[in-house]
């Protein structure tokens, strides 16, 4: 018997390799099934499934010493979706179906007892790794079809169960090619996320939050329980702007890789939101798992918001660890079979009460000054100076709202917002950077340096030790945010007094 092949992919991160497996069906010696290169528990278990896969297909299971071969062999190969592929290796080296077919196509699948295909997790991303390194068609379970679509530059086909594939590589029947997508209603209902405008008060947060989104800048916000902390961050993806196409297909990637798509559209065009409990692991946090490491919710907020509600009972220990992902926009991860990659560019929001008894009026207070700095101490300085905004809440003195003094709605901040954001990717788009918060600190003070007059409260608070090199440059990429919102061409003097007061310590 000749030597047959097919493709799969197997996923390190975000990032996908091409893996060929070689079947070798020959006659001779005790029937048997060999599987070489790297697989672990769950791929050995395959060679079960496949079998009686393929005999409840109809299809006779060569009485044959089989070997497949997964190269590159040096690569772990984890997870259930190699299980099409292998079954079409055999099938194909046993010359019971034609291999025309198998010739760049990638095959990916998790096969079920009677044949059924079910679905796995990172389609999307293994399949640009497939067009990456040439392949030109694909063929996935027919509930990830809609996910394989948005790969451009390779034809996908849906399939239910092997019996569908082994009759479509005979020529004898045919997949599916149109996803089928689900009504899904009133999208204006689905889509719509709560708007500011059933914030009562809190007129300095709310400004905060308008800077933050306009800038991509994280915050931080201090104050009693039940003055809106929570409810102003669960409104700032509401002011955010859509997600461009590669924005869009990274988030989806993440998503689809941690197994959090939605049935039938996948693609995510909103800026995620992301709110873990306190008691949540690090491991959940950054990622982490046996073998290699699945996306924590740091990286399930790329290109979104990562809110640490109650963020002093987070423990300093998972506090301290989000530092790295703040400034690299990227989290690494080294686990038994290898080290891995996620992407992790979110905008933090801290909400924490000033104390452990938290009540509603200071003067409540029963917790001795040591306390309050021992739980406000669990946000340590080198975190909070990674902060740019700090804002503290005021107590609620009043639920009810007089004639004309509505709070704006979240769509008419969302447009100071947008132009604001537009203004920014203007100036930097020779750069690539897409928000003020993004442009490093050396830029701002050589290229784009402000006079002398306008930095000179700045260079102040420098000099005698009120703000750190990394906070005076976070001050000025907050000001340049807020002559954004003021359409002025470049912050003056009132600007970064502005961005200075919003790292005011007694705001933290």
């Amino acid at each position: 018997m000749a030597l047959h092949r097919t493709w799969a992919v197997a996923l390190f991160g975000v990032d996908g390799v091409v893996v060929e497996i070689e079947a070798d069906v020959r006659k001779g010696g005790i029937p048997n099934l060999h599987l070489l290169g790297l697989p672990d528990a769950a791929l050995q278990e395959s060679k079960n499934r496949v079998r009686s896969a393929v005999q409840n297909c109809g299809e006779d299971w060569p009485q044959r010493c089989v070997t497949l071969a997964l190269s590159p062999a040096a690569l772990p190969k984890t997870g259930t979706s190699y299980d099409v592929a292998l079954a079409c290796a055999v099938l194909a080296g046993a010359e019971q179906v034609p291999p025309e077919r198998l010739d760049g196509t990638v095959l990916l699948g998790e096969l079920a007892l009677d044949g059924r295909i079910r679905p796995v997790r990172g389609v999307l991303p293994g399949l640009v790794a497939a067009v990456r390194e040439g392949m030109t068609r694909a063929v996935v379970p027919v509930e990830s079809l809609a996910e394989a679509r948005l790969v451009e530059g390779i034809e996908t086909f849906g399939a239910e169960s092997l019996a569908d594939v082994i009759a479509w590589l005979r020529g004898v029947g045919e997949l599916d090619a149109d996803p089928d997508v689900p009504d899904s209603g009133d999208v204006d209902d689905a889509l719509r996320r709560p708007d500011l405008s059933e914030v009562l008060g809190q007129p300095e947060a709310r400004w905060a939050l308008e800077v933050a989104a306009a800038g991509g800048h994280h915050l931080l916000m201090t104050g009693p329980p039940g003055t809106g902390k929570t409810m102003l961050a669960r409104r700032l993806a509401g002011l955010l702007p859509p997600l461009t196409r590669q924005e869009s297909l990274e988030v989806t990637s993440i998503h689809s890789i941690g197994g959090l798509l939605p049935t039938g559209s996948p693609l995510i065009a909103e800026p995620p939101f992301v709110a873990p409990h306190h008691s949540t692991s690090l491991p959940g946090l950054l990622g982490g798992g046996a073998g290699l490491a699945r996306p924590g919710a740091v990286s399930t907020a790329h290109r979104g918001i990562l809110l640490l509600d109650e963020a002093c009972e987070f423990g300093a220990k998972r506090l301290e660890a989000l530092r790295t992902a703040l400034e690299e926009g990227e989290i690494r991860l080294s686990r038994r079979d290898g080290t891995l990659r996620y992407p992790a560019r979110f905008q933090l929001v801290l909400a924490t009460n000033p104390c452990p008894c938290a009540p509603v009026r200071d003067v409540d207070c029963h917790c001795a000054p040591q306390a309050r700095r021992r739980y406000l101490g669990k946000l340590s300085g080198p975190l909070v100076d990674r902060v740019d905004l700090r804002v503290r809440m005021r107590p609620i003195t009043s639920m009810t709202m007089l004639p004309g003094t509505e709070p704006e709605s979240s769509e008419i901040v969302r447009e100071r917002v947008a132009h604001a954001r537009a203004t920014a990717i203007e100036r930097w788009s020779d750069f690539g950077w897409q928000t003020n918060a993004d442009v490093p600190g050396p830029v701002l003070r050589r290229q784009f340096a402000l006079p002398a007059e306008a930095t000179a409260l700045l260079d102040r608070g420098v000099e005698v030790g009120a703000v750190t090199a990394r906070g005076a440059d976070r001050c000025l990429r907050v000001a340049w945010t807020l002559a954004d919102l003021d359409r002025r061409p470049r912050p003056g003097a009132d600007h970064v007094a502005a961005a200075l007061e919003f790292r005011d310590r007694r705001s933290a």
